[in-house]
């Protein structure tokens, strides 16, 4: 059985509907062109070469360091934009882990398309006893990734996406690099699970699949190790789920393990 909800997204399931998972994905529509990384200029664009021989600017959608995936000569995939506005022509969408033998994905809007696909089909096992009530939600002067109501008692929870791409020895690890809003957003869901005004979870999305679980990285940010492991303590819920990856398209895929990094 396949049904369609919007243009670019399918959600695949069957009568039984095992464990209420289900697979959410957005497809690429062989829009897809590979190139070669050569060299990043900064944080969001990349210098790349089309199978023309042309070099080209990329817009790279993911700040974080990437330092074991952006290696030059690899292959990465471009999409070409359709705003004739940006000065970049292409985005860079994913790209190849030639030491894991794994495709990765490079855009970190995907996570958030994907959950919130997800969530509005009501198939997220962890989060079953949840209904989406707003995507994008404020409080205060911070603004959090959704909202959610709980379909008994109409408590309600803030759910904060995270994108993961590091893996080290089968284990996913975020961030990448330092992340000074990130540790923000985990403080407040912290303060506010410890207050009782709103539960609190965390869900991080692997953009791969090679890993069986995700944990902070106390080498890279030590600060964000420190506040993971307190909002652990103090009741926020943690998440975990991975991707399938292709040049086709990226999948939803099952759940996965997060705990915090002990110092």
């Amino acid at each position: 059985m396949i049904v369609k909800r919007k243009a670019g997204v399918l959600y695949f399931g069957n009568e039984e509907k095992k464990e209420r998972e289900s697979l959410v994905e957005i497809q690429f529509h062989d829009n897809l062109v590979r190139g070669v990384f050569l060299e990043r200029l900064n944080r969001f664009v990349l210098e790349c070469q089309l199978p023309s021989g042309s070099i080209e600017k990329v817009h790279l959608p993911d700040p974080g360091r990437l330092k074991e995936l952006l290696v030059r000569g690899n292959p990465i995939w471009l999409q070409a934009s359709t705003d004739p506005k940006r000065k970049t022509k292409w985005s860079a969408v994913m790209t190849y882990d030639a030491s894991n033998d794994m495709y990765v994905s490079l855009n970190t809007q995907y996570p958030n398309r994907l959950v919130l696909e997800a969530l509005q089909l009501e198939v997220l096992e962890e989060l079953k006893d949840w209904r989406l009530e707003k995507a994008e939600y404020t409080v205060g002067n911070s603004r959090f990734d959704f909202l959610l109501t709980h379909k008994q008692n109409e408590q309600k929870l803030l759910l904060e996406v995270k994108s993961v791409t590091m893996v080290e020895e089968g284990v996913g690890k975020f961030p990448d690099a330092v992340t000074s809003r990130g540790a923000r957003h985990v403080e407040e869901l912290t303060h506010f699970q410890a207050k009782g005004s709103y539960q609190t979870a965390v869900l991080f999305i692997a953009q791969r699949t090679d890993l069986r679980g995700i944990t902070s990285a106390p080498e890279i940010d030590p600060h964000f190790s420190r506040v993971m492991e307190e909002a652990q303590d103090q009741g926020v819920r943690l998440f975990g789920r991975s991707c399938i990856v292709t040049p086709e398209r990226i999948s939803l895929n099952g759940p996965l393990s997060v705990y915090a990094k002990k110092d």
